[in-house]
């Protein structure tokens, strides 16, 4: 895998993740909601200051922290993939992995970098695309759009369990983007392929040999045949 590959897998996330967090910024105010397929995938619009699960961190400083904390991981991140494992020849899978991790960075980072300084608040009706400066918000302060949302399962606990007895729950509550959503699956992946994708270089090593003795077993036969042929 090559970096315009990298590249272009960043791009493709980032325009989708992008483009779904401006339509549903501008079409949606803040807590609407609309069913895409039945009652288990709903577009819901949410807002948050850039962690996990809404949480924040040490208020507008701990916001510029967060954020300049992501720029540098993502500078850093392009990085490694380029001199780590792309020079490495580490598995092509690992490889769109970390891109996939790498994409869901950038396109929060840019929510968090930009939205503040372009657009209106969204608390009362759909945000609107504002003049330089006149957002809500200063430059790093952004928050993060979230829409995709799956009430898959949804009930009560039986009163015979404990602590949350006769509460009720939900599965799939958090409400997230396709940034997340390429993060997890990056992570997730990497998690469940690792055998595959963290070969030890003796493996890697014997298979290499393999595969050049079998190519050296097999050219002088396909060259004797050839000189068959032309005689």
């Amino acid at each position: 895998m090559k970096i315009k590959h990298v590249f272009l897998t960043i791009l493709i996330v980032l325009l989708l993740d992008q483009v779904s967090k401006v339509y549903v910024k501008t079409h949606f105010s803040y807590n609407e909601e609309i069913d895409m397929i039945g009652n288990w995938f709903k577009l819901h619009f949410l807002e948050n200051e850039g962690m996990a699960f809404g949480m924040k961190f040490g208020g507008d400083w701990g916001k510029l922290v967060l954020t300049v904390f992501r720029i540098l991981a993502c500078i850093w991140g392009v990085y490694f993939i380029q001199t780590t494992l792309i020079k490495g020849k580490y598995h092509n899978g690992l490889i769109f992995c970390a891109s996939l991790i790498l994409a869901g960075a950038i396109g929060n980072s840019i929510d968090s970098i930009f939205y503040g300084k372009i657009f209106s608040e969204s608390y009362h009706s759909a945000s609107q695309l504002v003049p330089w400066g006149q957002g809500y918000g200063e430059l790093f302060h952004g928050k993060v759009v979230d829409m995709l949302y799956f009430p898959v399962l949804t009930g009560t606990f039986p009163s015979w369990v404990p602590i949350w007895g006769g509460e009720p729950f939900e599965f799939f509550r958090p409400v997230f983007n396709i940034a997340d959503a390429s993060i997890s699956s990056g992570v997730i992946s990497i998690f469940v392929f690792q055998t595959i994708f963290f070969k030890s270089k003796e493996e890697v090593f014997i298979t290499e040999t393999e595969e050049n003795k079998h190519a050296e077993d097999v050219d002088p036969l396909i060259l004797s045949e050839d000189t068959e042929l032309e005689s």
